[in-house]
């Protein structure tokens, strides 16, 4: 059901408390101490800094056979790629699905389908621009193997970009997942990347833009979508 509250105040992943709560800080003192202007930029920021870190409420699509998409922003990727070494799923390449996030995106990120954490790997590397195709490769990213449902080994890379600093993911290895749940978030603006094995077929474009555990990104079977399930 549609909420103006929900809407206008969104709920908030525990990773933004301590921002918001800085950004409010700043504000006020502007506001006591500093020219107005500079209060009412510092109250848009402090806004802004809000409405990064919500974590809205998604209606998960429940048909056997697709992956939903792991982030909200713009499909960047639909190609074919080796995956990231370290996550030793395969030497040679692999169906990939990568959605870029800037920072008006949330940037909670969802299970792209049930299944069991088997790895999670952590990669030191660089800062660059996360739409960019070599960010796979030599962005600092963190990686998880989710052994799925139907039996195959998919990868989901976290991936750090321009301005982000910090990935958290909160799941460990051995855990049991549903598709859509929450798993992880990246501050401020970074990219996932989906890595399928040749049974999954690709079902969104290069530009398209994705709503994370909602959009279905790719299918092993045609078929119409019925139920949903809100987390």
């Amino acid at each position: 059901m549609f909420s103006i509250k929900d809407t206008l105040l969104p709920p908030i992943h525990k990773e933004g408390f301590k921002f918001i709560g800085l950004f409010a800080a700043v504000t006020f003192l502007a506001g006591l101490f500093l020219p107005s202007f500079i209060f009412w930029i510092c109250l848009g920021l402090t806004v802004w800094c809000y409405y990064f870190f919500r974590d809205c409420p998604r209606y998960i699509p429940q048909e056997k056979g697709v992956v939903v998409s792991s982030a909200d922003g713009i499909v960047c990727a639909v190609d074919k790629a080796v995956p990231p070494a370290e996550l030793g799923l395969s030497p040679d390449t692999m169906t990939r699905v990568g959605v870029f996030m800037n920072v008006f995106n949330c940037h909670v990120n969802r299970l792209p389908l049930a299944g069991k954490v088997k790895k999670i790997a952590y990669h030191k590397g660089q800062f660059l621009n996360a739409s960019l195709d070599k960010a796979s490769q030599k962005n600092e990213r963190n990686s998880l193997i989710i052994h799925s449902d139907e039996g195959h080994d998919i990868g989901v890379v976290q991936i750090a970009g321009l301005v982000a600093r910090r990935i958290v993911c909160e799941v460990s290895e051995n855990d049991i997942l549903r598709r859509g749940e929450r798993f992880g978030i990246i501050r401020f603006g970074s990219r996932v990347d989906i890595y399928l094995p040749d049974e999954y077929i690709p079902t969104v474009a290069v530009g398209q833009i994705c709503v994370a555990g909602e959009t279905i990104v790719a299918s092993s079977k045609i078929s119409d979508t019925e139920k949903f399930i809100k987390i």
